[in-house]
């Protein structure tokens, strides 16, 4: 059994999302995305499914150019290759599944401008 919190040394970052592996399983990788309102992830695609959940906050969610308004307790799920990004539009915190072939260095290059 792995144990984590979403909620346990949260740190906001002034300049981009903060990113903290939360733990790894045999198949995915759990993120914890701090986002500070206005804060954003530019336009991007991933190479394996992804599922999103806003678990405080709300998020606009891109997808090929549809605007999504997430909000605290929706759970999303994204197919590989599919354009997305996000805006924070008040402070948040997202969880992100990713597959464990993903690399966390990958998402942490989308928070980058």
């Amino acid at each position: 059994m792995k144990k984590s919190s979403l909620l346990e040394n949260i740190l906001y970052n002034e300049l981009k999302p903060s990113i903290a592996v939360l733990f790894e399983t045999d198949t995915t990788k759990e993120i914890r995305i701090v986002f500070k309102k206005a804060q954003f992830m530019k336009e991007h695609k991933t190479p394996f499914p992804i599922t999103v959940e806003i678990f405080e906050g709300a998020i606009d969610f891109g997808v090929n150019g549809t605007l999504y308004n997430l909000v605290k307790g929706d759970l999303v799920s994204l197919e590989a290759s599919i354009p997305h990004d996000l805006v924070a539009k008040k402070d948040s915190i997202v969880r992100l599944t990713l597959s464990k072939l993903d690399t966390v260095e990958r998402v942490i290059k989308v928070t980058e401008s």
